[in-house]
């Protein structure tokens, strides 16, 4: 290296930078004098060193890299989430096709009943069409056609009290116990009028839409398979609200859910019903005996005249 020179200091008891075993010795300063020569001659020669990659062409290999792992990532995620909801067609088709002889004659009774009020030209209490009036009314309509029909039928209202997880609220539905079959013990039949509804989101994605689509719009079956069918339902919401990237409030989840049918409730028959033949009718004649008009209004009627004596 230019300007750097070395120096030898003689070492007493040795000659010429020789020990006395005639081997040549070199001084600390001299191997320190050497080393900086070669480390210094290795940098400017540039001979030991790669050439540096530019930042710019590093940042294009790290990005090429996560752009991989995001495509086996994403490919990894659309599988699975197609594998997912092909699950939960599955599994709710096969939990709505089971069904025993009783769900099966209760069904059928309550599609009848439907279909009489519907055909009925029928107002509620509230003074609205039966068929598309309020709810209650028409609980209360289908339960007493119900237990016309033979069936122990009532009208439940469920409560259930605030916790961590959900809120307090409460639901009003139509069961009916049957208790046919002692050995088995009473056989709850769960009937909801509108079972859709219930799980319908309004930003919801569309392979939730079309699992909702499969369900019937009047559900009637027993609870374990009410149970089933939630837990299908509120999954699908979860997974849902999770590829939406949004918040599941705690009404979707499947405990709240759970809680509108199979909590405690109060059951109560149904009261006379108070639904009103709207069918068109022509008035009948009426007339008072206290009015002048009486023989224009019963000509038929002939009076005879009495002399009255004083």
């Amino acid at each position: 290296m230019a300007g750097l020179t070395t120096a030898r200091f003689p070492v007493p008891g040795r000659r010429d930078g020789r020990c006395d075993n005639g081997h040549e010795f070199t001084s600390p300063l001299q191997a320190a004098a050497s080393l900086s020569d070669m480390v210094f001659g290795f940098l400017e020669g540039g001979e030991g060193l790669p050439e540096s990659v530019s930042s710019d062409e590093g940042c294009r290999e790290i990005q090429d890299l996560d752009e991989e792992e995001e495509e086996k990532e994403n490919s990894g995620n659309v599988e699975e989430d197609k594998s997912f909801w092909e699950n939960q067609h599955q599994l709710l088709q096969a939990t709505l096709c089971r069904s025993n002889s009783l769900e099966s004659r209760i069904r059928s009774a309550t599609r009848g009943a439907l279909k009489e009020i519907r055909t009925a030209n029928n107002v509620c209490g509230c003074g609205r069409p039966l068929a598309s009036g309020c709810r209650k009314c028409l609980m209360a309509e289908v339960s007493g056609r119900l237990r016309n029909a033979g069936y122990n039928s009532a009208i439940c209202k469920s409560k259930w009290r605030i916790s961590p997880d959900i809120p307090s609220g409460e639901h009003t539905f139509v069961d009916v116990i049957d208790n046919s079959r002692s050995k088995k013990g009473d056989v709850r039949i769960i009937i909801e009028l509108n079972f859709r509804a219930e799980f319908e989101m309004a930003r919801a994605s569309k392979e939730y839409n079309r699992l909702v689509q499969q369900l019937p719009e009047v559900f009637v079956g027993k609870v374990e398979r009410l149970s089933s069918v939630v837990k299908v339902l509120c999954s699908a919401a979860k997974k849902c609200m999770k590829e939406k990237k949004m918040h599941m409030g705690p009404w979707r989840k499947q405990k709240y859910m759970q809680a509108k049918w199979l909590s405690a409730c109060e059951r109560k028959a149904p009261s006379p019903s108070l639904s009103v033949d709207h069918s068109p009718r022509l008035p009948k004649p009426r007339a008072s005996m206290l009015t002048v008009d009486l023989l224009e209004k019963l000509p038929n009627v002939h009076c005879t005249a009495v002399a009255v004596l004083m």
